[in-house]
């Protein structure tokens, strides 16, 4: 076994047996889909024609969608291909100016609506559009929290799981529920991220949002310094996405992929001081997110993991190499502000409490401030 695990390291050998792909993958705290696995599903990545990947996969374009959905009634497979529409609206989430995703999918929100209000449909188109609505919904909302437009999330968050009452959806309610751990955690209130993220499991036991939704509940725990509820909601999730099978569309926001638990993992394992392991996590968000040719392709999980490698680097003593990697965090193409802001700060505090006010203290801190100045 330890010959076998040395060739594996080495990259000579992989492990077949999925019990033993799981064994492994457990020792480093994440999945084996994450540690083994290998890009199985064709990502839209910054740059590409979308259009093309809809005539592959709907048999129709964006302006063939819209010229449809505007006749008395419409087919099966006019549905379908708005599905495919959205999900990949829920796929650019990553990357694209989030102001211009707001309005795109305010306006696919409002066509959405004028079809539930004005063309024939089964009860089963009925459901699957609501289902698209609630979707998104929740993109929007998303994004306009992303942008600090807190009231209109909200809002927006609260429309997003009347849509998934309404359609049947556990995937949509357990996402809204989601979004308010998300907001309560960046805001600081830890309980009410807590109670959020367990009302959300509670409603969507089996569906992918689950695991997102320990994450959430782990990270308030580590926050409130209580180490054992953060090992079982984060081992509680792990278990939940080595039991869920690889999904089609990783690049989707509302896709828990595999390679997200490194993500969850690094922030946690950076608030209870574990700093080999949340370098480690980190390490693999930013080799993950990042193309061969340099592009990002999860810019604002490599953000918040130079953050994290930011905070360890402090804690060694390695000043330059501290406000270096915050510094590349803070200038990130694509970013969330309430929690880049929130781990920003963590690495803001410890600057400050290591190194006073040496100039590269300064220099970072005042970019930290200007991040937090309203949009």
């Amino acid at each position: 076994m330890l010959d076998q695990y040395k060739r594996w390291e080495r990259g000579r050998h992989k492990p077949t047996d999925p019990r033993h792909r799981g064994l492994l993958a457990a020792i480093y705290g994440t999945v084996s889909d994450s540690l083994f696995g290998e890009t199985r599903s064709k990502i839209v990545l910054p740059g590409e024609p979308v259009d093309d990947w809809l005539i592959a996969q709907a048999g129709m374009d964006t302006m063939e969608i819209l010229q449809r959905i505007r006749r008395p009634s419409i087919n099966d497979s006019t549905v379908d291909a708005l599905s495919l529409k959205i999900e990949q609206l829920c796929c650019e989430y990553p990357y694209a100016d989030p102001r211009d995703l707001i309005i795109r999918g305010r306006e696919w929100l409002n066509k959405l609506t004028q079809l539930l209000r004005e063309n024939n449909l089964t009860l089963d188109q009925h459901r699957d559009i609501l289902h698209g609505a609630g979707q998104l919904a929740l993109l929007v909302g998303c994004v306009e929290y992303d942008i600090n437009d807190q009231t209109f999330a909200e809002a927006t968050r609260s429309a997003a799981m009347q849509l998934g009452v309404e359609s049947g959806s556990a995937h949509i309610v357990g996402w809204a529920h989601e979004m308010t751990a998300w907001f309560a955690l960046t805001r600081g209130d830890y309980r009410k991220a807590i109670d959020a993220a367990q009302a959300g499991q509670a409603s969507s036991p089996n569906q992918s949002v689950a695991v997102q939704l320990a994450a959430q509940e782990a990270k308030a725990w580590a926050r409130m310094g209580d180490h054992r509820n953060v090992t079982h909601a984060l081992e509680r999730g792990r278990q939940l996405l080595e039991r869920m099978p690889y999904p089609e569309r990783p690049d989707n926001h509302f896709v828990v992929d595999p390679d997200k638990f490194d993500f969850y993992a690094m922030d946690c394992y950076r608030i209870v001081g574990e700093n080999s392991l949340a370098a480690m996590h980190a390490n693999e968000v930013v080799r993950k997110g990042t193309r061969p040719d340099g592009t990002e392709i999860s810019p604002m999980r490599n953000a918040e993991a130079r953050i994290t490698l930011g905070v360890v680097a402090a804690r060694e003593g390695d000043l330059e190499q501290a406000v270096s990697h915050g510094l590349n965090a803070l200038s990130s193409s694509r970013q969330s502000r309430p929690s880049l802001t929130m781990v920003g700060s963590e690495l803001d505090g410890t600057l400050r409490t290591r190194f006073g006010s040496e100039p590269e203290t300064t220099e970072y801190h005042d970019a930290f401030v200007s991040l937090r100045r309203p949009a």
